[in-house]
């Protein structure tokens, strides 16, 4: 199997960060009311998707600034339509974008988070299983 292995690759595919073999949500649509939902640890190579109590606090930084490059996007598109952008209309905007955007920058902050600290190491086949206590 000679795929493209790449952070892109995992990132786009929600894939481990160890082998990006196994998937880290178990359902791959976004707008469902589980989107929030991960598995426990990689179903490839062993890898724990929380390596520590409160570790996707850091994630919500990401998101943050996901959400403040969507206002700066928003407002440079806003300004570009219309003479006279007000406050009511842009607060309108960026609340419908941010929360149709919601289940994509969630998982994405999540994705960018552990893919930090958890670096790629092969194909599931040629690294060690992470044993689960």
């Amino acid at each position: 199997m000679n795929q493209n292995r790449s952070l892109l690759y995992s990132l786009a595919k929600t894939k481990c960060p160890r082998c990006r073999e196994g998937d880290i949500f178990p359902k791959a649509t976004l707008y469902s009311t589980k989107f929030a939902d991960m598995r426990e640890y990689c179903t490839c190579c062993g890898q724990s998707f929380e390596p520590e109590p409160g570790f996707y606090y850091g994630a919500m930084y990401v998101s943050f600034a996901l959400n403040v490059g969507l206002f700066l996007v928003t407002l440079f598109l806003l300004s570009l339509f219309v003479e006279e952008v007000t406050m009511g209309m842009l607060i309108g905007l960026i609340l419908v974008t941010s929360l149709g955007m919601l289940p994509v920058f969630f998982r994405l902050a999540r994705l960018l988070w552990i893919n930090i600290f958890v670096k790629y190491e092969g194909p599931s086949t040629q690294i060690p299983q992470k044993s689960h206590i």
